[in-house]
């Protein structure tokens, strides 16, 4: 039986995907400190019984390497991050956990012979783009906004060092905005939740700057199929996780009021730091390398996020 090991194994993403994992047959190990994820969201995997196991560490903890001895991961899908959010406030303990804990889960993968690194990205390591939507050719070149953008395009030279040195393969997944059931609403950054929240709530939402800025959402049964196809694919690249439309937040704000009956406008606020004004990501490499495309039409996503939350 497969192992796969998932850092922030109890957050929203980590949580679906180790429940994607285990139902393919897969041995999974989580782990998360639970600064951010929740333990509630492993209550189906923990169902596996003794096909799931989770710990309670943190990514940079010296314990690590006892855990990857133990179990001997073939894959490790690394998603253990700080909100990005966060890292405007605290940019010292994003940097930390982004890449002092990258590199202690690579020495950790290197060390047992780990085959394969699933990396977790952003689609903040584009910053602005001159052109959209945004392809992977401009990592490189690109100029994040956010500390945390900083930190995660520095990811894929530790892993590309890691690959043609220790003989550990790598794909970097670059996530656009993934939502779904689950999510945290991350104060009020996380506008599908924040807002689906406070309609259901008969409360006003806010909407931070003018609300025509744009972004690309990809619903979380996608997101995760990426992942699960990127553990035997895409070899040392970075690919591209979105649905290639550009949506507004205006435009969410009013879908969502239709699924909730939510009749008011929202309040205005003033524009969040370290954001783009427009992200939207082009997918054709991940279609090509991965065999991935988008299912889930927004409209889709959203009304089963909003079930979710009514409990339905």
């Amino acid at each position: 039986m497969t192992t796969a090991l998932v850092t922030g194994g109890s957050g929203f993403i980590g949580s679906n995907l180790c429940e994607r994992l285990l139902a393919e047959g897969k041995r999974v190990v989580a782990i998360d400190d639970l600064s951010s994820g929740r333990i509630g969201n492993l209550v189906e995997a923990r169902g596996y019984g003794k096909q799931f196991t989770f710990y309670n560490v943190d990514v940079r903890a010296d314990g690590l390497p006892t855990i990857f001895e133990r179990h001997q991961p073939e894959v490790v899908h690394h998603l253990a991050a700080r909100p990005e959010a966060e890292s405007l406030s605290d940019p010292a303990t994003d940097a930390s956990v982004a890449v002092m804990g990258l590199l202690n889960v690579l020495e950790c993968a290197a060390a047992v012979g780990t085959a394969k690194v699933v990396y977790a990205s952003t689609a903040s390591v584009y910053g602005e783009t001159r052109k959209l939507p945004s392809r992977e050719i401009a990592i490189p070149s690109s100029k994040p906004l956010s500390p945390g953008g900083v930190a995660r395009r520095l990811a894929e030279d530790y892993l590309r060092y890691y690959q043609r040195y220790r003989a550990l393969d790598y794909t970097l997944l670059v996530l656009a905005n993934v939502y779904g059931p689950r999510q945290e609403s991350l104060g009020g950054r996380a506008v599908v939740r924040a807002f689906a929240d406070r309609m259901l709530a008969g409360e006003q939402p806010s909407v931070y700057g003018d609300g025509n800025q744009t972004r690309d959402y990809v619903f979380i049964d996608d997101a995760v199929h990426a992942f699960a196809l990127a553990a035997e694919r895409g070899s040392g690249r970075a690919v591209n996780i979105g649905t290639g439309v550009e949506t507004s937040v205006v435009g969410v704000y009013r879908m969502l009021a239709a699924l909730t009956g939510y009749r008011g406008e929202p309040a205005l606020g003033p524009p969040a730091k370290g954001e783009p004004r427009r992200s939207v990501l082009d997918n054709e490499l991940a279609e090509r390398e991965l065999g991935w495309k988008p299912w889930t039409h927004l409209e889709d996503g959203l009304a089963e996020t909003v079930a979710g939350l009514r409990g339905v």
